[in-house]
């Protein structure tokens, strides 16, 4: 029953990310929270330096319980200079408090 409980919410966030609403994860407990970590490699579609946002178009991330999608992730603002759309880049996110943040990012 889990799995069919993860499948439909996946389906719901893919959807959610083609009509360009950004949709919060389930909470999970403090443990997998801190273990939520992963690197992975993706195209810049849009950055939003001012409002500490940057959309990634990437393969999936089983560390993150992601299926390849376009996402938009939080960031620190300062980490998104000289980040454009269209750049390859190279990054590390985590999931914090429902949200995905990139932690490093390199292009």
């Amino acid at each position: 029953m889990h799995h069919v409980h993860k499948t439909a919410a996946k389906m719901l966030l893919t959807a959610a990310v083609a009509a360009g609403v950004v949709m919060p994860v389930p909470a999970q407990s403090a443990n997998q929270e801190a273990a939520a970590s992963a690197t992975a490699s993706g195209e810049v579609r849009r950055v939003d330096a001012a409002a500490g946002k940057v959309t990634i178009k990437h393969g999936k991330i089983s560390a993150l319980d992601l299926p390849a999608m376009t996402l938009v992730y939080q960031a620190d603002p300062a980490m998104l200079a000289g980040i454009k759309p269209g750049d390859q880049v190279r990054f590390t996110a985590t999931r914090q408090g429902g949200r995905y943040v990139v932690t490093e990012i390199s292009n």
